[in-house]
């Protein structure tokens, strides 16, 4: 799904060392265009974390992919999206968890300041708040893909060699 090319995706080839490039484990879950798909993402993102027992990851992650669900959903997605044009993956290393969300558009994420009396617009600020790192990176010319990156707790990681 990445590209050790891809600039945007640097800082998590940063978090993830050469020899854990192999994903101990990994799964998506397509998601419907309507935003009843953001409790189907929390469920996912709840059931694939009790299953790989990092439970205490399960707060951070779940509301960074409903987050990025939400906005892929919101911003990404053409008025006459009928099909699922979003997809949730989870990915665990050894020492880390990513949750990316692809969608169809190929505009980054616009951050900006948060406005904390507004209703919304504060969701990349909880994505860095909850994170150790997050980005995106274009698809090319098939859309885009912005993930997140967690520490799994109680692990460190190795020096390589």
């Amino acid at each position: 799904m990445w590209t050790e090319s891809s600039a945007g995706v640097q800082p998590l080839w940063d978090g993830l060392t050469r020899e854990r490039l192999s994903p101990s484990s990994a799964t998506s879950c397509p998601l419907p265009p309507r935003f009843e798909a953001v409790g189907d993402a929390r469920r996912f993102t709840r059931t694939t974390l009790r299953a790989w027992a990092l439970e205490e990851l399960r707060d951070a992650v779940e509301l960074v992919a409903s987050e990025l669900v939400t906005n892929a959903l919101r911003y990404a997605l053409p008025e006459d999206a009928a099909h699922g044009c979003v997809k949730l993956s989870l990915v665990r290393w050894s020492t880390r968890v990513v949750c990316a969300v692809r969608d169809p558009s190929e505009h980054g994420p616009v951050t900006r300041a948060p406005d904390f009396v507004a209703e919304s617009g504060r969701g990349l600020h909880l994505v860095e708040s909850f994170s150790e790192t997050w980005g995106w990176h274009p698809l090319n010319g098939m859309g885009k893909v912005v993930w997140a990156l967690f520490r799994v707790p109680g692990q460190h990681d190795r020096p390589s060699h």
